[in-house]
């Protein structure tokens, strides 16, 4: 596997098919919100109850690219693309790196409703 296309696809052979596109939808977004909150409790018991979930951690940050995939897959989005949609909007936002100033968003704010 060379490139998130190729991932983007492996995704699409191991998930489950929906009888409609709302539970598949639902079931990508659910799913993603799970493994980020299977990450956060990972942290948590790494740090805060030294018992060392590194491993789990880095298991559950796969599991959520995985359904990032497939919520772009979905939608029709290349990863790639949207990747590299993020890394101008934080140049944009960040020019010199990160500051606390930048943070604040000052006319850096994406609309929504706009198209990209």
């Amino acid at each position: 596997m060379n490139t998130l296309k190729e991932y983007q696809e492996l995704c699409k052979a191991t998930a489950k098919k929906f009888d409609t596109q709302e539970k598949e939808i639902l079931t990508w977004g659910l799913g993603i919100a799970g493994e980020a909150g299977d990450v956060a409790s990972c942290i948590k018991k790494t740090f805060a109850h030294d018992n060392d979930q590194r491993a789990g951690i880095k298991e559950n940050i796969g599991d959520s690219l995985w359904y990032a995939a497939m919520i772009c897959n979905f939608f029709g989005w290349d990863m790639q693309e949207l990747l590299e949609e993020n890394i101008e909007k934080l140049k944009k936002r960040y020019p010199q790196g990160f500051t606390i100033e930048d943070a604040k968003r000052n006319g850096t704010k994406i609309d929504w409703n706009q198209k990209i």
